[in-house]
């Protein structure tokens, strides 16, 4: 059985390498954004998974850049384990296979834990103020 743990890290990877890279000439805002999900569907755990990913994409580009890495890392990570929790939960709502729903629950777990860590860090460290 394929642990989560190995899992995990072996998904992000495969992420990252599928996603095109934004051109160089790109604007940044240009680089934030997602391609959308191939083929469409009417499914409505497509429409749940969808809605997730919009809503994260959407948080994402709100998160306002200040300059400070640590703050901007944060900023930005809290709505992507966000979003990762909603497209477990659509798993979890309309998935079927025992080891994916199992995945589905590791990830709402874990990223519930990280969410609290990034949550608490963003309390204990506000935002700089900016300079004019």
């Amino acid at each position: 059985m394929i642990r989560a743990a190995v899992l995990l890290p072996a998904l992000g990877l495969f992420a990252c390498l599928s996603l095109p890279a934004a051109p160089a000439s790109a604007a940044p805002d240009d680089a934030m954004q997602m391609p959308s999900p191939a083929g469409k569907s009417d499914s409505p755990a497509d429409a749940d998974m969808a809605k997730g990913m919009a809503t994260m994409q959407h948080e994402m580009n709100a998160a306002p850049m200040t300059g400070d890495a640590d703050h901007d890392f944060v900023s930005m990570m809290l709505p992507h384990h966000q979003g990762a929790v909603a497209m477990a939960q659509s798993e979890l709502r309309y998935g079927k296979d025992p080891a994916m729903r199992r995945l589905a629950r590791a990830i709402v777990a874990a990223q519930d834990r990280e969410i609290g860590v990034m949550t608490a860090w963003l309390k204990a460290h506000p935002a700089p103020a900016s300079t004019p």
